[in-house]
């Protein structure tokens, strides 16, 4: 019986994805416009990034101008990387790897934006040192409702600081350490087993996200009222779905793929099929994406109010709260 099963599958189905003349000499009318559409997508996505680049480093002093690049890059670089895996499946494991080191720095970079709107690090303390900090935020503790609120400190920063610093780093290393393992055929995604690194590398990254993301949550939740000027809302949303498309979305293909719901399609193997639609669907994510954050990044900022300024609107909504109840 397996011996029958076995010889209806088609070879290519267990081989290793193709190269990219090969893909290209089995590309019909449609699937050539749909390869050209994309890589028209991804380019002017670069495009659209680079030119708002220039318009940043001209318009915004450092180090805000470098952070904001950083952080609009997200999209258009996942969108770049994925064109050339779209084309070249063979060179997937690259392309993903760089991606993924992009946007652990893009982690910290968002954390180092919501701090550098105050002021930077040390107008942000004078601003908030000894207020209590909500830590009760996803993805960590948002259902821990006994955890009590924390002062906060400069040695409170600096801890949240460092937990998402050791993402941006650590997930370079181990891309790095995967790749040099992938290429000595001791890293494999397919491979489940105790004994196999990927089952080992890739939960131990799922942690170091999850601890990374808790600080930026922690920020963001407890001073995104100060900062609604200046559009962080809408800036936080789409770093969020750009998480969501990057790591959530590709991670459920793979595991669909792996599991053999998405079926072998010559020449690509049920794998390299899963990570061709992956490709393909970032794409055009991200280049949605691009065209949403355009108008979000390449604009000029005012300065925040000062705390002071802050407490007199504060004092006026409470008297004109109060005035209305008396009138009432």
């Amino acid at each position: 019986m397996e011996e029958t099963m076995n010889s209806t599958i088609d070879p290519a189905c267990l081989q290793e994805p193709p190269l990219a003349m090969d893909v290209i000499k089995q590309l019909d009318a449609f699937g050539l416009c749909l390869y050209s559409l994309l890589t028209l997508m991804s380019c002017i996505s670069l495009l659209l990034y680079l030119e708002q680049c220039a318009y940043v480093y001209r318009k915004l002093p450092y180090p805000k101008k470098t952070t904001l690049m950083w952080i609009s890059g997200a999209a258009p670089v996942i969108a770049t990387m994925s064109c050339f895996g779209m084309w070249i499946p063979r060179a997937v494991m690259f392309t993903d790897m760089t991606s993924n080191c992009y946007f652990a720095v893009v982690v910290y970079k968002v954390l180092v934006l919501l701090i550098e709107e105050f002021g930077g690090t040390n107008p942000f303390l004078k601003r908030f040192s000894g207020k209590p900090f909500k830590i009760r935020t996803g993805p960590c503790c948002c259902c821990c409702l006994c955890l009590p609120r924390v002062p906060m400190s400069r040695r409170l920063l600096f801890y949240l600081k460092l937990a998402v610093l050791q993402y941006a780093i650590l997930k370079t290393v181990l891309s790095l350490l995967s790749i040099v393992l992938w290429t000595n055929d001791n890293f494999d995604l397919a491979d489940l087993e105790i004994t196999g690194t990927a089952i080992w590398i890739n939960p131990f990254i799922g942690v170091l996200t999850i601890i990374s993301l808790w600080p930026v949550a922690i920020i963001f939740m407890n001073t995104n009222s100060f900062l609604r000027d200046i559009k962080i809302v809408p800036k936080y949303a789409l770093y969020q779905l750009v998480l969501v498309l990057s790591q959530l979305q590709t991670s459920i293909i793979n595991i669909l793929a792996l599991d053999g719901t998405i079926a072998c399609a010559p020449p690509f193997s049920s794998q390299a099929r899963g990570s061709m639609l992956s490709q393909q669907m970032m794409i055009m994510e991200m280049f949605i994406i691009t065209l949403v954050n355009r108008p979000l990044y390449r604009r000029t900022y005012d300065e925040l109010p000062s705390e002071a300024h802050d407490n007199d609107q504060n004092g006026e909504v409470a008297l004109q709260t109060t005035l209305v109840e008396h009138d009432v």
